[in-house]
């Protein structure tokens, strides 16, 4: 099966359109076994294109034997970025997806994206803020919205497995403003349920705080993240849900010795 956008379907028509899009060529951001990940530029309009050439049996049975789903191709994230537009979750916007073959370990498929343009990552946005805070107002809403886009994929089934402040995208000319707008990427572990279960809900979250340890939150920004992913009092979340919020802790705290090295500074008033 292939699809393409009215755009691309001109550029890549005839029956040779997924061979040809699997040999694109482009500025390379990551290669791995089997899958590349490169940026495309059509008539003067920028595209992401992920390529996959097939995960092959020891990368199945390897998965398989951890307990795990393997990720066999670009479908995962076509369906991840699906339903995020369900859900009002801003991510990348799909201009063409393609599957061939069936026998898992060595399909080909492809994922085409509109490029992204004057974003920047929440990691870079937050870098400085240790020693250049920023506007209260700002960090305020900023925290609040990524709450929301958590709250939104956790309570329909749907978690994101590498859950970082990177992988968040802010369009620059929002930042300041009431709304800013948060675009939620790199899809392509994401999985789909009707419900997640707790230890990946935790892992999320453990992931997302993890990011956050070096840049200067204090402990009444994370129980305004806690009371707008809850959409309860503080009262009740901290009574309700105090073995959750260890978890995600010593998750967090566990990432961060292993990257690190050593345990990361605490806001005043949290205790491990």
């Amino acid at each position: 099966m292939i699809e393409l956008r009215a755009e691309l379907a001109q550029v890549f028509a005839g029956e040779a359109a997924f061979d040809r899009i699997l040999a694109l060529q482009g500025e390379i951001y990551r290669e791995l076994a089997g899958r590349r990940t490169l940026r495309w530029e059509q008539a003067g309009r920028g595209y992401f294109v992920k390529l996959h050439f097939g995960v092959g049996w020891t990368e199945i049975l390897k998965n398989l034997l951890t307990f795990r789903l393997p990720v066999l191709g670009a479908e995962n994230e076509y369906r991840a970025i699906r339903r995020c537009d369900e859900l009002g979750v801003k991510t990348m916007t799909i201009a063409g997806y393609g599957r061939r073959g069936w026998n898992p370990a060595c399909q080909q498929s492809f994922l085409i994206t509109d490029e992204l343009v004057d974003v920047v990552s929440l990691e870079d946005v937050c870098r400085d803020w240790p020693a250049t805070p920023p506007q209260p107002r700002m960090k305020r809403i900023l925290i609040q919205e990524v709450a929301a886009i958590a709250r939104a994929l956790h309570e329909n089934g749907v978690n994101h497995r590498d859950f970082y402040l990177c992988h968040f995208l802010a369009c620059r000319a929002s930042l300041m403003s009431d709304a800013p707008e948060l675009h939620l990427i790199d899809l392509h572990r994401v999985q789909l349920r009707r419900r997640v279960p707790r230890r990946w809900q935790v892992k999320d979250l453990g992931g997302l705080l993890f990011s956050t340890f070096d840049i200067g939150l204090t402990k009444r920004d994370w129980l305004r993240f806690l009371r707008a992913y809850r959409c309860q009092s503080l009262r009740s979340i901290l009574t309700a849900d105090r073995d959750l919020l260890h978890e995600i802790l010593s998750r967090a705290m566990q990432i961060y010795r292993r990257d690190f090295g050593k345990d990361p500074l605490l806001p005043r008033g949290i205790h491990a």
